[in-house]
């Protein structure tokens, strides 16, 4: 017999080499029915895969974040052998799962197209219908390539696998994928799913490789969470940051410079407004700031490590008979801020922030709107201290982090700690201490975290903050970065109480990363129907006719003074067309005036996004204004 300890601790005992799928039906029939697959000792299975041992074991269902990825993984199977039914001379080479969904690179002459996804959804349908068993069937390497001998795409997969043991899946008796698995039992625990876009993919993203063509789909447990995931996509649509960009005169892009915004005056009203705010904060949380060049010489870059793990990613120039580059990250740059003068214990933590403008080569094909772009702003800030203030710093980090997020209307967010990856610099018994000294932290704040396996910068272990916007969309924001290593290379010293120097160490840290990529998350979030004290414009005075003009005038002067961003339509249209006008804007307010208001000393308010209107006295409409934009309040109506 052996002993299965079960996630909440309580312990089973089961036959030795029972199957995962008996040791569930142990636990209950219920969990059973919705098994798909298991985790032992932190490894994820096969339902059928026999376990032996005293071990941890957990089923995963779909509610699982793993399971669903396994049913996903699954349906990219059904996928392909529909297609292969479909058209018998594909030739597969791999579809892996991705966020919310999977997809296959297929190697076909004759293209898919749109109207084929149709046909494609009904042989799948069949297949799911049919309950077809996935059975897992092992060899050697040497055994699958003999195996696959024909087929260069599948021995290009098992040349480069880590392990000798090849598993390959069949599914029933007219399939067969090679593939590393877990599945689902069955192609009947497929849930929901649709095919949705067809792309060009180089193999291995090589072009001068065949152009294969990368079918996308996505697969969710049932049909309601398939449909509010569709609908999730419309509404995505709909609030593309690029079009709205465009429409509401925010920012704009140019031949001349691809990857390189400009931001319009109406966006630079958002930027700055950001920036007074982020100002505010760390002003609170006593960081001093700094600006660094753009430029620096080639030798800097060796000497920080970028040369050696960021070269790929960097501009070069050279002038005057020396090479240099524009710089990618702002961290040489405070290093030889720090260096310019003696410190000593006393000023420890020291807090330098800095709004650095970077440059990074992004490829043509990945560049998206404001979201990836070549140049950018980042909120970056160096922290240099001892070892035993790092928590506290830490612990300061996270706090001013989450009071930035939650003025935004972001407190839907999780964090990842993520370990030292198979580039960097250091030795492992830095990395060791530096990992060690961010979990202490989380651990202090009682946050929940998940590991992110070797994702940490070349220089140090990082948590990272990942928001999520209206649509459920996860977005990585802010990150905090211990580092030993950089101020060792830059020789960073400060005096110790005991009259000793020593090198102190840095943490990197950012809240909104790039400044252009989070503009264009929040223009998708409000759907450009920004919070009153972000927009661009916040007011807009509109007469009924010509006879009000000069009351108009009046109030939007009031208004200004009050430094509110306000604007007067005096155009000939009817009132109507300026209220739709100003809707379209995604205006806050709207202060009807006409005889009645000029009469009584009002302004009629109406709001965006409500079907009343209020007839209020100004002072009460600045009122409201002052405390809106002072408690950064995401309502509109007063």
């Amino acid at each position: 017999m052996a002993k299965i300890t079960l996630p909440n601790g309580s312990t089973l005992e089961v036959s030795d080499g029972a199957t995962a799928e008996q040791i569930a039906q142990q636990i209950g029939p219920a969990l059973a029915k919705a098994a798909v697959a298991a985790k032992v000792d932190g490894r994820l299975i096969d339902l059928s895969t026999p376990v032996s041992g005293d071990v941890a074991v957990q089923i995963i269902t779909l509610k699982d974040d793993e399971g669903l990825e396994i049913m996903r993984h699954s349906c990219a199977h059904v996928m392909a052998e529909a297609i292969c039914s479909i058209w018998p001379k594909t030739k597969l080479v791999y579809g892996p799962t991705v966020e919310d969904g999977f997809y296959y690179d297929v190697d076909l002459d004759e293209p898919i197209r749109p109207d084929d996804f149709e046909r494609i959804e009904r042989r799948m349908a069949e297949i799911i219908k049919a309950g077809k068993p996935l059975v897992r069937e092992e060899m050697t390497k040497a055994e699958a390539l003999e195996k696959l001998a024909a087929d260069k795409y599948k021995t290009d997969n098992v040349s480069r696998a880590d392990s000798d043991t090849i598993s390959f899946y069949s599914q029933g008796d007219g399939f067969e994928d090679l593939c590393r698995g877990p599945h689902v039992p069955g192609t009947g625990k497929v849930g929901s799913f649709k095919v949705m876009s067809v792309a060009g993919a180089y193999w291995h993203g090589d072009p001068t490789q065949k152009m294969l063509q990368r079918v996308y789909g996505t697969a969710w447990p049932g049909k309601k969470e398939l449909d509010d995931y569709l609908q999730r996509l419309a509404e995505a649509k709909k609030r593309d940051h690029r079009v709205l960009g465009r429409q509401l005169d925010l920012f704009s892009f140019s031949e001349a410079g691809p990857g390189f915004a400009f931001i319009h005056a109406k966006g630079m009203i958002i930027w700055n407004s950001i920036v007074d705010f982020w100002r505010g904060v760390h002003d609170k949380y006593e960081y001093e700031e700094i600006r660094t060049p753009i430029i620096l010489n080639e030798q800097l870059w060796h000497k920080s490590g970028h040369w050696d793990n960021y070269k790929e990613n960097m501009y070069f120039t050279s002038f005057d008979n020396t090479d240099y580059a524009i710089k990618p990250m702002n961290c040489p740059g405070g290093c030889l801020v720090y260096k310019t003068r003696q410190h000593s214990y006393r000023e420890f933590p020291l807090r330098v922030a800095e709004l650095g403008l970077v440059h990074r080569h992004e490829a043509s094909g990945v560049m998206h709107g404001l979201f990836r772009v070549r140049q950018f702003t980042q909120d970056d800030a160096h922290i240099f201290c001892k070892g035993e203030q790092i928590e506290a710093e830490i612990v300061g980090v996270i706090e001013l982090t989450f009071e930035i997020y939650q003025a935004f209307g972001f407190e839907d967010f999780h964090i990842e700690l993520s370990t030292k990856p198979d580039k960097h610099i250091g030795s492992d018994e830095i990395w060791e201490t530096a990992t060690n000294a961010l979990e202490d932290a989380l651990r202090h704040k009682n946050i929940d975290y998940r590991i992110n396996e070797g994702d940490g910068a070349f220089y140090g272990p990082k948590i990272d903050f990942h928001i999520r916007d209206c649509l459920k969309r996860s977005w990585q924001l802010g990150t905090i970065q211990l580092d030993f290593s950089m101020p060792e290379r830059f020789g960073l010293i400060y005096t110790d109480k005991d009259n000793t120097e020593k090198t102190p160490v840095m943490i990197h840290r950012a809240v909104l990363g790039s400044f252009e990529r989070f503009i264009g998350i929040l223009i998708e979030h409000y759907g450009a129907n920004f919070p009153f004290w972000l927009s661009p414009e916040q007011a807009r005075v509109l007469p009924i006719s010509e006879k009000s003009n000069d009351y108009a005038s009046a109030i939007q002067v009031r208004l200004r003074d009050a430094q509110l961003r306000c604007s007067c339509d005096f155009s000939n249209e009817k009132i109507n067309a300026k209220i739709a006008r100003a809707h379209g804007e995604k205006l806050p307010y709207m202060l009807v005036v006409g005889p009645k208001e000029v009469e009584s000393g009002t302004v009629n308010v109406r709001i965006r996004g409500v079907k009343e209107n209020k007839a209020v006295e100004v002072e009460e409409f600045l009122k409201m204004a002052r405390v809106k934009i002072a408690d950064k309040e995401m309502d509109l109506p007063f």
